[in-house]
Formats: C-alpha cells, sequence, structure tokens
C-alpha cells in the first residue's frame, strides 16, 4: 500500500528525564544572565578561552579569506592553503574538506557552533554547504591531536568556520552603523554573485544583516575528455562539448540575521538562517540536487564570573532537500519514455545543546567541562514513479534516529615558561535506530521484510582521550608532542540504507566513484589512536619566518571501508560476476575493518624584505603527504590525495597585493582495487592573485590555471556528470572529473 510522503512526528523521547534539567537550564541562562545583581563582580566581557590551540592547528586569514571568496562559492575552497587539507569533489557549494586522509563524517565540521549533520544519500549538503563565502569571519582548524573541548564524535580535526563577531557602538557613540555590498564574475562556467551586509549597533544591541547569491553554468575543462554531443537521449537541444563538464552548475542564496546583547560582563547572540538551493548538480553523483530549503536557529550566551567563565549553546536546522536528474542527465525512462525521473526526497532535523564552563583553579591549572546533547532525525523516501519504481513509495530510512550525549573534562597545566601539558576525557553514549521500510513493489519484499524483522536499536557508549604537552625553550621555537584515542558512531546511511537492488544502490553514494553502496546494520563504532608532534620555529617576532613540521601516524581500529556485497533476491545486483569485477561500476557493502594512516605536513614562510618602489615581498609554502592503508586487506584506503604542494609569492606595495602561486599535485598511483579507483597523472598550476583598496571600495583580480592547463583532480571521482545515469552501465566507466580549465575572476565591494 502507499505510505504518505511527509515525515511524521517522533514520538520518542530522544533524552531520559535525568537530562531535561539541563535543558531548561540552559533555555534559562540568557535570562539569567541580565537578572544579575550589582554584587557580581564587572569583568570586561572576551572571549573565553575553549582550549589551547595545539602548534599544529591553524587558521586562515583575513587576506586569504577575501580573495578566495572571489575565486569560489564553495565555503570548503578557502581552507584549501592550509596544511593537511584536501577537497573531495562534489557541487560547485559542496565539496567536502578532507584532513590527513579523514573526510566527511570523520571530521568534526562547526558552523557557527553548530554541528551540521548532511541529510542526503550523497552527502550533497554538508555541513559548510550552509554559509557563503561572503558570510565567513574566521576558520580555525584543528589537525593531529584536537583537544576533547572541541572534539567529539570524530577520529579525525575539527573545522570551525564563524561568522563575524558582533559588532558595537564605542563608549559615548550613539550608534554604529555600517554596511558593505560586493558582486563577483568568473569566466569560466559564467559564474556570477552578489552579497550584502549591514551592522546596526548601539553600546550595548547588535543588530547584522547578510544576504547572498550565487549561480554557474557547466565548467570547462582546459581539454576534451569525452565525445561531444547531447547530454541525454531525451535531450537532444542540449549539446555539451567535449570540455564541458556536465552538471557541474548550480544556484543558491543564503540570508542570515544576527541579534546580540551585551550587559558587563555578560553577551546573548541569536542568529537566524536561511537557505535556498534551486538546483545543484554533481559531475560525480548519478542523482542532482533539485532543491534544498534549510532552516537555522542557533542561541548562544557567554559570560564572566568570579569562579570563571561560562558558554552555552542551543541550536536547531531543518533541512528539506530533493534529488532527481537535472539538466544534463536523462530524465524519462522506461520503454515508452513515459517514467519522469526518480524523485527522492529527505527531511533532516538537528536539535543541540552544548554547555562548557572554563574554571582557573589557580595560576598553573585550568580545568574545563562541558556537557552536548545532540538530537538528528531523518526521513529519506523516494515517491513512485513508474515502471520499476512503482506503485508505492520506497522508504530508504524511515523514522531514522540518532541521538547523541557528551560529558567531558580538561586539565590543561602550565607548569613553567617552557612547558605545557593538556589531558582531556569524554565520554559519549550515541543510539540510533530506524522505523520499518517498504520497497517500490514485491519485489522488495524479501530484503524489506528481512530488515524490518531485526532489533534496529543501536547503543554506543565510545570514550576520547587526549593528552600534549608542549616544550618552549625559547623565542624561537616550540615542539608539541601528543595522543589521542578519538571514536565516531556510524551515520545512518551506513547502518540503515539496507535494498541490494542495483538502481537503488547506485543511489547511496557518500564517495563520489560512481558505485553503489548498502548500510550494515551490525557495523561497530571507529577507533583511531593518533600520534602527532610538531615542530614550529620562528624568529622572536613571528611575523619575519616561520617553519612548522608535523609528522603523524594513525591507526584506525574498525574503519568503516566497503566490501563487493553479496546477496540473493530478484532485485540484487550483488551477483558473483559482482566480486571478481576490476573494471566497471560495482556494488559494495559498508564493513568494518582497520585501517592505518601516516604522513606528513610542512609549511613556512619567510620575509623577503622591501626591495625599493617594488614594495614588501612574502614566500610562503605548503607541502603535504599522507599514506593511506587497509590492513585487514591490503588495500589502498579510497581518495587519499598524493603528495602535493603550493608556493606562493606575495608582493604588497601600498593599497595593492598581488600574489603568484605554483600548485603540484603528484600523480596518483595507489587507489582502492575494492572500488576500482581510478589512477590520475601529476600536474601544475599557476594562479594569480591581486587586490587594490582605495577608501571605502577594494577590487580583487584573479587567474585560475593561467597557462589552461588540464588535469584530473585526485579527488574528484568519477565522471557520470550526463546521460542515462540511472543505467548501470550506461555511463562510461573510466572517465575522471577533470579539473576548471583557465578563468578570469573579478570582484568588486564597497563599504558604506
Amino acid at each position: 500500500m502507499n505510505t504518505p510522503i511527509r515525515s511524521r512526528a517522533h514520538t520518542g523521547r530522544p533524552f531520559s528525564p535525568a537530562l531535561r534539567p539541563l535543558c531548561a537550564l540552559l533555555a534559562a541562562l540568557p535570562f539569567a544572565a541580565f537578572a544579575q545583581d550589582a554584587s557580581l563582580q564587572t569583568i570586561t566581557i572576551k572571549a573565553p578561552k575553549v582550549a589551547v590551540e595545539p602548534v599544529g592547528s591553524s587558521s586562515a586569514d583575513a587576506a586569504s579569506l577575501q580573495s578566495g571568496r572571489t575565486a569560489s562559492s564553495d565555503t570548503a575552497s578557502l581552507l584549501r592553503n592550509l596544511p593537511g587539507v584536501s577537497l573531495f569533489g562534489a557541487g560547485g557549494v559542496s565539496s567536502l574538506p578532507s584532513v590527513h586522509g579523514l573526510a566527511d563524517d570523520r571530521l568534526r565540521i562547526q558552523v557557527d557552533g553548530m554541528d551540521l549533520i548532511s541529510a542526503c544519500g550523497n552527502h550533497m549538503n554538508p555541513p559548510l554547504s550552509y554559509i557563503d563565502p561572503t558570510r565567513v569571519g574566521s576558520i580555525r582548524l584543528f589537525a593531529g591531536v584536537t583537544p576533547v573541548s572541541v572534539g567529539g564524535d570524530s577520529i579525525g580535526a575539527t573545522i570551525q568556520v564563524n561568522s563575524p563577531a558582533p559588532e558595537f557602538a564605542e563608549p559615548g557613540q550613539s550608534r554604529l552603523l555600517k554596511g558593505q555590498a560586493g558582486t563577483f564574475y568568473r569566466s569560466n562556467g559564467n559564474g556570477m554573485g552578489a552579497h550584502l551586509s549591514a551592522t546596526y549597533a548601539t553600546e550595548q544591541t547588535s543588530l547584522r544583516y547578510d544576504g547572498s547569491t550565487a549561480q554557474a553554468k557547466d565548467y570547462k575543462a582546459a581539454d576534451v575528455f569525452k565525445p561531444a554531443g547531447a547530454a541525454a537521449t531525451d535531450k537532444p537541444q542540449r549539446w555539451l562539448a567535449g570540455d564541458v563538464v556536465g552538471s557541474s552548475s548550480y544556484k543558491t542564496t543564503n540570508h542570515a540575521l544576527a541579534y546580540a546583547l551585551r550587559n558587563e560582563n555578560h553577551l546573548v547572540e541569536m542568529r537566524l538562517g536561511l537557505q535556498d538551493i534551486p538546483y545543484q548538480n554533481y559531475p560525480n553523483q548519478r542523482m542532482d540536487m533539485t532543491g534544498n530549503d534549510s532552516h537555522q536557529f542557533n542561541l548562544r550566551y557567554q559570560g564572566s564570573y568570579a569562579w570563571g567563565q561560562l558558554q552555552a549553546r542551543a541550536y536547531h536546522e531543518k533541512t528539506r532537500h530533493s534529488m532527481n536528474y537535472g539538466e544534463d542527465k536523462q530524465f524519462w525512462y522506461g520503454a515508452a519514455a513515459n517514467v519522469p525521473g526518480m524523485p527522492m526526497d529527505t527531511e533532516g532535523k538537528t536539535t543541540g545543546l552544548r554547555v562548557q564552563a572554563e574554571l582557573p583553579l589557580s595560576a598553573r591549572d585550568t580545568l574545563r567541562v562541558g556537557s552536548e546533547l545532540q538530537s538528528y532525525r531523518l526521513d529519506d523516501w523516494w515517491l513512485p514513479s513508474g515502471g520499476g519504481m512503482a506503485p508505492n513509495t520506497l522508504w530508504n530510512i524511515r523514522d531514522g534516529q540518532r541521538d547523541r550525549f557528551d560529558v567531558y573534562g580538561e586539565w590543561e597545566a602550565r607548569w613553567n615558561p617552557q612547558w605545557l601539558s593538556q589531558v582531556g576525557l569524554r565520554s559519549s553514549h550515541v543510539r540510533s535506530n530506524s522505523g520499518p521500510v517498504q520497497g517500490y513493489n514485491p519485489n522488495y519484499n524479501m530484503e524489506a521484510n528481512a530488515f524490518n524483522a531485526r532489533e534496529r536499536k543501536r547503543s554506543d557508549s565510545n570514550i576520547d582521550l587526549t593528552a600534549l604537552a608542549r616544550y618552549t625553550p625559547n623565542a624561537n621555537a616550540s615542539y608539541e608532542f601528543g595522543f589521542a584515542h578519538k571514536t565516531r558512531s556510524p551515520n545512518l546511511y551506513e547502518r540503515y540504507t539496507w535494498t541490494t537492488g542495483g538502481m537503488a544502490m547506485r543511489m547511496i553514494n557518500l564517495a563520489g566513484d560512481g558505485n553503489g553502496y548498502v548500510g550494515n546494520m551490525d557495523l561497530k563504532p571507529e577507533t583511531a589512536n593518533t600520534l602527532s608532534a610538531t615542530a614550529d620555529w620562528h624568529d622572536t617576532t613571528g611575523e619575519k619566518w616561520g617553519v612548522k613540521f608535523t609528522p603523524y601516524v594513525t591507526y584506525v581500529n574498525n574503519y568503516i571501508d566497503a566490501r563487493r556485497c553479496s546477496g540473493s533476491g530478484t532485485m540484487t545486483a550483488c551477483t558473483p560476476a559482482n566480486q571478481t569485477a576490476t573494471t566497471g561500476f560495482v556494488y559494495l557493502q559498508f564493513a568494518n575493518q582497520d585501517a592505518r594512516l601516516h604522513g606528513f605536513d610542512l609549511s613556512g614562510f619567510t620575509d623577503l624584505g622591501k626591495h625599493g618602489q617594488w614594495g614588501q615581498f612574502t614566500l610562503s609554502g605548503v607541502l603535504s603527504y599522507v599514506n593511506g592503508k587497509n590492513r585487514s586487506t591490503g588495500d589502498n584506503l579510497y581518495n587519499i590525495m598524493p603528495l602535493n604542494a603550493r608556493v606562493a609569492l606575495t608582493q604588497r606595495l601600498g593599497a595593492w597585493t598581488a600574489s603568484a602561486e605554483v600548485q603540484v599535485v603528484d600523480g596518483k598511483t595507489r587507489v582502492s582495487a575494492v572500488r576500482n579507483e581510478l589512477t590520475t597523472a601529476g600536474y601544475g598550476l599557476v594562479n594569480l592573485r591581486a587586490s587594490y583598496e582605495w577608501k571605502q571600495v577594494r577590487l580583487d583580480l584573479g587567474i585560475d590555471n593561467l597557462f589552461d592547463r588540464f588535469y584530473n583532480h585526485p579527488q574528484g571521482g568519477a565522471y557520470v556528470g550526463q546521460g542515462r545515469t540511472m543505467a548501470a552501465t550506461a555511463v562510461p566507466w573510466g572517465v575522471r572529473v577533470p579539473g576548471m580549465g583557465r578563468s578570469i575572476n573579478v570582484g568588486l565591494t564597497m563599504k558604506f
């Protein structure tokens, strides 16, 4: 029988009664803060120290953020110059950061303190896609050993991306009124967009609005990489040249409103966000995003008391996500060409609460304690379309639930001017569940009935432990050594996607490799043990020269990799031939195995001095290497970035800033055999950037891929961007997603 398609209210209680007082306390904090009487010690408000930032942590400076906004509408691209970071290819605003070979849900990614969860079987809406680059005020990356106060439910790095902090009028200033407006154009793909921000503030209140829009057509590679022709047989008028990367177009709009109140030693800030992506197409996915509507509510409090500092946050995000076939993929199927696409709908809800206190116990010791609650709800349903996709609604995940409750403590000790230590412990309890499912028709009944008959509740008790020591012998050097034991429980798609029907499996893909995937209810949490060290050498000011070297090794038990699936039934694609195929797209099941990753990051800069009328010159560079191995099978881990380097020469002369960057990437020969991953050749690119500021106007100019060099990005995935993508073999295997050819970028920003 047909099933209603809208998500139903969940009647289960995500948290126990014992936790309700904590929720009530958090909700009352803002009001309690402003009700404090004069007996409280008056302290000038300042941002609390979340944690000692490891020497190996890094950030993107204001200059790189500004130039990066002109070059891309993908917020993740702002991270590309940070040591150890690479990007998984995806949609135009939705690439996925990878740090030391770990990506996606293995990283903790926070947007304005919110832990957002992708609500899509292809992870088309990752956390960083919910904030436009023009709204980013700061970025902080914790790689290697991540303190427990900023970690949790991850085995890799933590990435914090934040909007600008609230601004207030100066004492005696009646009001502050400021803003800026900007626009950009990118020649490759005819990308264009605009943004506007405005702030009104008094000494106690601050109101800020941010709005942005961006869109682009399909971009072009530097050379022909496929035959020219119609995008699909049912779209003869949609002609794609041999150098056009199909399904790379997008359009996005974002709005954000922030309101803040401060009173002596207390600050309360509320943020509201709204996103509308009417379409975002994917060259390495068989489906496209045909709608993504998100609403975000974010409330935070921070205050200073005589005993220390307190910060709290409550947030809620709701996403309504739709997939189907975009303008470059075949839409009509069936013998009579009367089956209209394959509508796939998702609704995800994330609610979170967080409280942290920082207690200075003595001049030497600082204690941080905190607690987190997170509730995630997911419905993923596919409406009947016709043919074999009828007459019922297919429920991929129904009433999906994932609840997490964490408590942690972190002790930091400054033993003397030379030595510092930090030890942290986090306990996490993760509960997940899924409701009964159904297929399009009786052909799915065997697998659906088997899934429904099983006990689907899962409960994981996870422990994180971090320890680091820092030795600073003098003003020119610092050495840090650390160990981290971290855990991550499987996400809902890894655990609860259930059918081995070929078409359905091809629609579940978190990797962009064109293969099909099915979940595994018996997955265990990943457990990672990391050893990392960082040597930091620099001049006494930290402004003339500096070098950082970070080697690391990570062993992961129960790493969630993949194996060739096996199955039975009329719909299964898990055939004996699938087990042995060395070419073509294959079908896989998520599976626990063991893995090892090791590598290093080397970064540095030097001031070359001022040279006459040519201004100040600076040379900077980053070199990164990671090797990932499946210890259970001997296979290489998937989508590992090969050895790569960036070197930039920057000139500053008055209001003028210019840089020339050389990017070099080694060939990718270590590939995952189980996924039939494709190799890529090495390449080198030259990028130019320049900016000029005059009074209230800033002009940004850039040329990416100056010499129009053709290359395949090692993490771009398999090209399935056009044609009959629903079918198993109708899309040619062996075609890589190429990088973008030459693009001339122009941005103009005016302040008022």
